[in-house]
């Protein structure tokens, strides 16, 4: 319990009368003496009726209250948290209400003054927006309560446990289920390139159509309906992706709210919805961490939940990225063949110890190294050059690029392909790259 302001301004004020009346006295001039008198009776009247206001104050119960939270938040999207008060107090009550947010989590809107009426609940919201992923815990929540004659204020803490936890952003992908895949995919940019060929697994027999390839026809089939038979084929769809995502430093760099990591992830969650919807198995992987996780491949709609609950608290790391460990951990794991995507931040360094790990990795599975470009280079790259100290930055922005490109050279020429993208721009690449694997058939 604190005294109010109108409180302090009441002994302000009787301080200030003080000063003047021994100020006066002090310079000769006689003051009435009932002056003095009423002065005493001022400030006796104003602890009396301080201690009686701070015994009411007490007496006061606190209100009620209740906080409805989500129990899933989305990374870096505002989502509305919700508080109810009520109380059982004669008269209505004005209180100040602050929720202790855990740090991680930003919030707008907060404290707020609330009037509480005898008998009515009270409503009101704030907006959190997570600012990094994992899994919080509320405790407590603040009420200022005035007393009746607004003298004091008491501060109480109401203990309210609450939990949630902040996924990667996977509303988009769950939001996508209103719409077809293409329609979706082609909102996010995606184009799929046309089918060359054939799908690869067995679909049904039809009669022979115009436009079938001699090649189609089941010749048994014919012989027994004594007219053409042609099989029809589909894009397999008992396949098993891999992500192979790395936790080390690199993936610490940051160009916008997100880190690298994060897109990662947002990236390797999206390429897993559209699989997922396309029957394939998905799975995941981690190397470089503090506590590296293995999710086996598995198929239907419930996968992308059980990625999201072994990804949503991870965290990058201090530690370098070892992918030859990487790769004999996942080699021993994984004994059917897959398309393992290597999501990374690939530097110059990375030359022989990456590349015998990924021609090891080649010889079992199919391979896709995915990796991030800083944006900051890009604009270092477009940036005229004025100075002396901008023309050093260009020229050190070149030879990194360069020197970068050459190890991609290397690995695609190793029959390694490699997808180069920003990191926003990561996961309609990764999607458009296994869409035209798939209609191409050589996945």
């Amino acid at each position: 319990m604190k005294p109010s302001r109108r409180l302090l301004a009441l002994v302000a004020t009787l301080f200030a009368a003080a000063l003047l009346l021994g100020a006066l006295d002090a310079l000769g001039v006689t003051m009435p003496a009932p002056l003095h008198r009423l002065w005493w009776g001022a400030l006796l009247a104003l602890c009396a009726f301080a201690a009686v206001d701070a015994w009411r104050l007490r007496r006061i119960p606190s209100p009620r209250l209740q906080r409805r939270l989500p129990g899933n938040l989305p990374l870096g999207r505002s989502e509305e948290v919700r508080l109810e008060l009520a109380h059982d107090h004669a008269r209505p009550l004005r209180v100040e209400v602050f929720d202790h947010v855990p740090d991680g989590l930003a919030f707008e809107a907060l404290p707020q003054t609330v009037e509480l009426r005898p008998g009515e609940t009270s409503s009101f919201g704030y907006r959190l927006r997570p600012r990094v992923r994992g899994h919080f815990s509320f405790v407590r929540c603040e009420l200022g309560v005035p007393s009746p004659l607004g003298l004091w204020r008491a501060r109480r803490l109401l203990a309210l446990p609450g939990e949630t936890r902040v996924y990667p952003d996977f509303a988009r992908l769950y939001g996508a289920q209103l719409m077809a895949v293409d329609d979706w995919l082609s909102q996010l940019g995606v184009r799929q390139r046309p089918r060359r060929g054939l799908g690869q697994e067995f679909h049904q027999l039809r009669e022979f159509r115009d436009g079938d390839t001699l090649r189609q026809i089941d010749w048994k089939a014919t012989a027994r309906k004594r007219l053409p038979i042609a099989r029809e084929y589909q894009d397999e769809r008992d396949q098993q992706i891999i992500f192979l995502l790395d936790c080390g430093r690199r993936m610490r760099s940051q160009d916008d709210e997100l880190a690298h990591f994060d897109h990662a992830l947002n990236a390797c969650l999206l390429l897993s919805y559209v699989a997922l919807r396309q029957g394939d198995a998905v799975g995941l992987a981690t190397f470089a961490s503090e506590h590296d996780r293995h999710v086996a491949p598995a198929k239907g709609h419930a996968q992308l939940s059980v990625l999201l609950n072994a990804v949503y608290d991870l965290a990058s790391s201090q530690r370098p990225a070892d992918y030859a460990a990487a790769v004999s951990q996942l080699l021993a794991r994984q004994r059917r063949r897959a398309l393992v995507v290597l999501v990374s931040n690939l530097r110059d360094e990375d030359d022989e110890e990456l590349l015998g790990a990924l021609k090891r990795l080649g010889r079992q599975h199919r391979v896709l190294v995915a990796s991030m470009r800083e944006e900051v280079l890009d604009r270092l790259r477009q940036t005229p050059v004025r100075g002396y100290d901008d023309a050093l930055a260009y020229c050190g922005t070149l030879n990194y690029l360069n020197a970068r490109g050459g190890l991609h050279d290397r690995l695609a020429a190793n029959g390694l392909p490699i997808l180069d993208a920003r990191p926003g721009e990561l996961g309609p690449e990764l999607v458009g790259r296994y869409l035209a694997w798939k209609k191409a058939g050589v996945l």
